[in-house]
């Protein structure tokens, strides 16, 4: 297994909508496992794959963070069948470092996709793991959380990385 690099807010990898699964081989296996060790050593409780620079619609999921093995979640072209109710809660985002920010999300949601054995799953979410789902989600389409707050807090958090960017390079 190996620890991917996480990409960060300005990368256009981050603003594509991701690229269906079509085979689930070793590659894609692969990735996977490479995404959970990089998310749990982050640390965080969920990665998409654009988030590791791959265009590809597969997420991973852990709310224990490491801490039970069986709480792992791994989605090959995951869609939202349904969602229900609205919770307003602070949230972060392993490619936008140390921003948080009140977003809306559905309080409980019903998720299809697969495993990486190719099996249909369909599994309803509640709460945090309901967040994280439509959190990921977003990613395989090209959003960041920072793309549902407003006009003007979504312009001040991009100049900021935008000015972060140009001083790391210089």
């Amino acid at each position: 297994m190996a620890r991917l690099e996480i990409i960060k807010i300005g990368h256009p990898t981050l603003a594509k909508k991701s690229v269906r699964i079509e085979k689930i081989d070793d590659e894609i296996r692969r990735l996977a496992r490479d995404m959970v060790e990089t998310m749990h050593a982050a640390p965080g409780i969920g990665l998409s794959a654009p988030q590791v620079n791959v265009s590809r619609r597969l997420i991973t999921v852990d709310l224990s963070v490491g801490e039970n093995k069986d709480e792992i979640i791994v989605l090959v072209n995951p869609d939202i069948l349904s969602r229900e109710g609205k919770v307003v809660r602070e949230e972060g985002c392993l490619s936008v470092p140390e921003i948080y920010e009140k977003v809306a999300r559905p309080q409980k949601v019903v998720v299809k996709g697969q495993d990486l054995e190719g099996r249909d799953r369909v599994l309803e979410a509640q709460d945090m793991l309901a967040r994280v789902f439509c959190h990921e989600i977003d990613h395989l389409d090209g959003k960041l959380f920072v793309d549902i707050l407003s006009p003007l807090k979504r312009k001040l958090i991009r100049q900021k990385f935008k000015k972060k960017d140009e001083a790391d390079e210089s």
